[in-house]
């Protein structure tokens, strides 16, 4: 563990020494600069969207829990996405059980349970995604990945609702039969939520591609791939700093086959990093300041949305 935090930080030390050198700091501002407002608005709209079908998402899984309270959904997802953004080393990924805990009571074990298979369903979908579109992937090879994906993706909610004697083989695999069936109960209580997931990464991936196709003044095509470089990154096991270095060589590394240097893609892909944290963390700063109105024992919601 220590050595991950000390690559991670390696990492986004990296990328900040390479903005240090040659006044990289001005070119990311000339880069930043050619945005214009509508740019910028149209951007900012999708990452809005965005967050409204994770609510959603969240929403059609705890709808026994929520009672109505879409906006409570709402706050839990602005929330977590900004600590998640911000916090280091994945740190910010705690603030969502925590927050299903004291807004809705939620079970510890059936809150990570839900995170795990929320995650479970982006690393799939943004696979498949990269599957469809990686360029000079070879048909038989980008068929077989789809279709092995697909299979997983049917498979383990099935596999975890099949009947297991897991919890009377120890103290710790009690613990993970627990998880197990949080995980089961997750997956089954979720109507929606594939079509929640595809739609959020449909909007949030064109939203991503055409701020970067922008900065670098290039087609929505090449803003894609880098906008999925970046986000096929952020699932790697070692991240930097609140992504810094990570999320920008992905970015960068995809670009490539469009003709765009390593280093302009740097600049552009750090430079929607920042928008995006940015439209985090105001985000989650706004949602904050509503109260957390918490559980309900009655069957009815409280008086406060959120």
């Amino acid at each position: 563990m220590k050595l991950k935090r000390l690559l991670a930080v390696l990492l986004s030390l990296g990328l900040l020494a390479w903005l240090a050198a040659d006044g990289r700091w001005r070119e990311l501002g000339e880069t930043i600069g050619r945005l214009d407002p509508q740019a910028v608005a149209i951007a900012a709209t999708g990452f809005a969207a965005s967050y409204l079908l994770r609510a959603l998402r969240v929403y059609d899984e705890f709808r026994g829990s929520a009672h109505g309270r879409f906006g409570a959904c709402l706050r839990i997802v602005l929330i977590h996405n900004a600590m998640v953004n911000v916090v280091p080393f994945r740190g910010g990924e705690a603030a969502f059980p925590m927050l299903l805990g004291r807004t809705f009571g939620t079970p510890l074990p059936r809150a990570i349970a839900s995170l795990f298979w929320f995650r479970l369903q982006d690393a799939f979908v943004v696979a498949i995604v990269a599957a469809l579109i990686w360029p000079g992937l070879p048909l038989p090879l980008r068929a077989g990945g789809i279709l092995c994906l697909i299979a997983a993706a049917w498979f383990l909610p099935r596999w975890a609702r099949r009947p297991h004697n897991w919890n009377e083989r120890g103290a710790f695999t009690g613990k993970l039969a627990k998880l197990r069936d949080a995980f089961a109960e997750s997956a089954a209580h979720a109507r929606y939520g594939w079509l929640w997931t595809v739609t959020n990464w449909m909007v949030k991936l064109a939203a991503q591609a055409w701020l970067l196709g922008a900065l670098l003044a290039a087609p929505l095509a090449v803003g894609a791939s880098g906008a999925l470089g970046a986000e096929l990154a952020a699932i790697l096991p070692i991240q930097g700093v609140a992504g810094f270095g990570t999320y920008e060589a992905g970015a960068a590394a995809a670009l490539l086959p469009a003709g765009i240097d390593i280093a302009a893609g740097l600049r552009a892909a750090l430079a929607l990093h920042l928008f995006v944290i940015a439209c985090a963390v105001t985000a989650g700063a706004i949602a904050s300041l509503f109260p957390n109105a918490g559980p309900t024992t009655d069957g009815r919601h409280p008086n406060t949305s959120l």
